[in-house]
């Protein structure tokens, strides 16, 4: 479990577990920064001592490898555990440059050490000059509050309102200075994530061009790399749909907070001053309490806490109510009192003290067992002005938009991004919407309504319904697959439940699916990757009934949703969904006979001795001045929604290895060896005597490709045929599924070591080598 999310509705009530939500958050940046400021530090003797780079590079890798992040709420998408992983990986790739300590000279100054300065100095410098604020007051707020309280009642009534307006005007100001900082809290923990990485990449990437093994490194380390790039900049994209959300629930907040009280289990809670009675002559004294009620049960529970102590938290008591009365200024010598008869103590009423008469009210209100006010405000907020309907007019509406989208704009750049001029928009909506004047407007042959006018009114149409196109009752259930999972899985659970979609819905969510992948599919064009099209339409297809900071951070979930359904379109709309899905998938893991996989993620760059080149099975002439065939992300470029979040464990070695060593005259020479001294020697010689007699350089390598049985060392796939003998679940969207029995046409090598190339039911893909007997 990560940070708590901080809800912008608890800076009102400012309750104990408020504060350590916000300790927990500031603790966790002081960890950010000391760790940025370490790494720094390490970053500058990489460029100053070069004799010592090896152990530079150690510590470096170390802190690296030791630092995790923290992600808000209680799930990251795959693009996030990608960027976790990225500081392990980084790590890694050091580790293997340790071996050669050759002397480098390398600038990081540029690419690594000022970002991550101007990343400390204007976003951690500026949340702890907001901190300082913050504390400030808040020791300034309840300074006041506590004077303002103990002001005599018998004053004149001119200075008592003048003091009511200060302590209200300096409340309405924490109040304010509270949720900017908690937004402020939020966003830096969201965006550490890739303006930290980033540079950390970029320096990476300096590495490859100054290295002796650089471009053969770079080769090894570029699949990922390009994965990572993809990664970060669908978080950076998911980041700002949801700060702007995020941004206008707390303007929302700002504007009214009454009304944006979240619902919870007590009836009424907030601090109250209670009286504590002690011996003559000592008086009493009033300790600020936070005090909880829930109606159904009359249970009253209080705690003492002292913001300007440190936040230390007293010892919880808790009353069973009789009845409350007002206490009036002639019975007290302070205002805003109200006596509450428990219990636990006949003919001891407890003496308590609220903020001001507006809260006394609402005490009173909810003590004297009265409807709540928070209900009906609950219930004010539920309302909504229902404007547009999943009628024959709301059918017509979106398919003569998306004609007219077609028709006109499938090729403009931003499409859907770009949004129109809102009156346009609204008067675009009005006409479609009337019966009278639908059938008259033009959108395909005119040029009054612009393409963005037309986009715009349809998310607006679909913004507007009285729930979303997905619906509230299935939200939660949506969001569930796409945390965790195979890609396969996902899919599945998905295509179950749109077909637990109301009919209508459903027919509607196809329609607007089958566009939107029509609109991918010319991404080269309009630029509108599928990723794109999910920070687009996630909001707007599905939302939360509730209004939360929790919520919104699920925003990036349902972007995945949206592209899982664009990315699986066919599938999901056209086919019934697995009778037996809500059974466990037998294929979903490896039976106990199987063997384990080689993972494609991880353990792909290990550690080789020098003048050893990394693997490359299907060599040209070319190939050594141009990129391999992996550079290239295997599947779709536009997201990671299906990228398995785990690597499988690579399989074991058998007793008998393969060795290849191809040179560019296409001749192959094979070692079936153990890793004895004399067969390592062997392979060096005849690489240097080749080197020496070839023209060109010598591409060597000397990686080992499990063979255990059914297959055989003597088995060279090359355009064969073979047949599974394990099931397999595929991990990637380049690999192949498939139970036992499958039989794949022309198998060959794959580039990937542990892992074939084979074609099943039309499909081409990844097949683990391990699982197959050749035919």
């Amino acid at each position: 479990m990560g940070l708590q999310p901080l809800e912008f509705s608890d800076c009102y009530l400012d309750s104990p577990w408020f504060r350590e939500k916000i300790r927990s958050h500031e603790a966790e940046l002081e960890k950010t920064n000391k760790f940025i400021k370490d790494l720094l530090k390490d970053g500058k003797s990489l460029i100053a001592a070069t004799k010592n780079l090896s152990a530079a590079q150690r510590k470096f890798a170390r802190s690296l490898r030791e630092f995790r992040f923290e992600c808000i709420g209680d799930a990251e998408t795959d693009d996030e555990r990608c960027i976790d992983a990225a500081l392990h990986e980084f790590s890694n790739f050091l580790k293997n440059l340790e071996e050669q300590r050759e002397i480098m000279a390398l600038s990081v100054t540029e690419t690594l050490i000022k970002p991550l300065e101007r990343f400390r100095k204007e976003q951690l410098g500026a949340v702890k000059d907001e901190k300082k604020k913050f504390d400030k007051e808040t020791e300034k707020n309840y300074s006041l509050l506590d004077k303002h309280l103990n002001m005599s009642a018998k004053k004149k009534e001119a200075q008592l309102l003048e003091a009511d307006v200060q302590v209200e005007q300096n409340r309405k100001h924490f109040y304010e200075l509270s949720l900017e900082y908690v937004c402020k809290l939020q966003e830096i923990q969201e965006r550490k994530k890739f303006e930290f990485v980033e540079p950390v990449l970029s320096f990476f990437q300096g590495v490859f061009t100054f290295y002796h093994q650089g471009y053969e490194l770079a080769k090894d380390f570029n699949h990922y790399k390009m994965a990572l790039q993809i990664n970060i900049q669908n978080t950076r994209n998911r980041f700002e749909g949801t700060r702007s959300e995020v941004e206008e629930l707390m303007n929302k907040i700002k504007q009214n907070p009454q009304e944006h009280k979240r619902a919870n289990l007590f009836t009424m809670e907030g601090y109250l001053y209670v009286q504590e009675k002690r011996p003559a002559p000592f008086g009493s004294s009033w300790v600020k309490h936070y005090c909880m009620y829930k109606k159904e049960t009359k249970k009253f529970t209080m705690i003492p806490f002292e913001h300007r102590s440190g936040g230390k938290v007293g010892e919880l008591d808790v009353f069973l109510l009789k009845h409350c009365t007002k206490r009036n200024t002639d019975t007290i010598d302070r205002r805003f009192c109200f006596d509450m008869e428990v219990v636990d103590r006949p003919g001891m009423p407890l003496t308590l003290q609220a903020f001001s008469e507006e809260d006394r009210n609402l005490w009173f209100e909810a003590l004297d067992g009265k409807e709540s006010v928070f209900l009906s405000l609950n219930k004010a907020i539920t309302k909504r002005e229902v404007s547009a309907q999943l009628d024959k007019i709301g059918f017509t509406v979106i398919r003569k938009c998306i004609s007219a989208v077609e028709t006109r704009g499938l090729n403009d750049q931003g499409l859907y991004r770009v949004v129109g001029v809102s009156s346009k928009v609204q008067r675009l909506l009005n006409l479609l919407m009337d019966a009278k004047t639908c059938d008259e407007v033009d959108l395909e042959g005119s040029t009054e309504w612009e393409v963005k006018t037309i986009t715009s009114a349809m998310k607006q149409y679909l913004r507007s319904l009285p729930e979303p196109l997905m619906t509230y009752e299935l939200h939660k259930e949506f969001i569930i697959p796409a945390k965790s999972g195979s890609p396969e899985s996902r899919v599945n659970a998905i295509h179950f439940l749109v077909h637990k979609l109301p009919e209508k819905n459903r027919e509607m969510l196809d329609i607007l699916v089958k566009h939107l992948a029509n609109v991918s599919n010319n991404a080269k064009k309009n630029l509108m990757t599928v990723a794109n099209l999910g920070v687009v339409f996630g909001p707007t297809l599905m939302r939360p009934q509730e209004e939360t900071v929790a919520a919104l951070m699920d925003l990036k979930f349902q972007n995945i949703v949206v592209e899982i359904l664009i990315e699986n379109q066919d599938k999901i709309f056209q086919t019934l969904p697995d009778a037996t899905f809500s059974e466990p998938n037998s294929a979903s893991v490896s039976p106990p006979n199987a063997p384990p996989r080689q993972s494609r993620r991880q353990g792909q760059r290990n550690k080789r001795p020098l003048a050893v080149y990394n693997l490359c099975l299907e060599l040209d002439d070319n190939d050594s001045l141009s990129p391999p065939k992996e550079c290239t992300p295997t599947g779709s470029m536009d997201s990671l929604s299906s990228q398995s979040p785990t690597a499988a464990a690579p399989s074991s070695p058998p007793d008998a290895q393969k060795n290849h060593l191809i040179h560019d005259g296409g001749d192959t020479v094979d070692w079936a060896m153990n890793p004895s001294s004399e067969n390592q020697l062997s392979m060096v010689s005849w690489m240097k005597a080749q080197s020496s007699a070839a023209s060109t350089s010598v591409v060597a390598t000397a990686a080992s490709f499990s063979f255990p049985s059914p297959s055989t060392e003597t088995d060279q796939p090359t355009g064969r045929k073979a047949r599974a003998v394990y099931p397999c679940e595929a991990e990637h969207s380049s690999e192949l599924s498939f139970q036992t029995g499958a039989v794949f046409e022309d198998v060959q090598l794959s580039r990937e070591p542990g892992w074939l190339e084979g074609t099943l039911n039309g499909k081409r893909g990844l097949i683990p080598q391990n699982y197959v007997q050749f035919l």
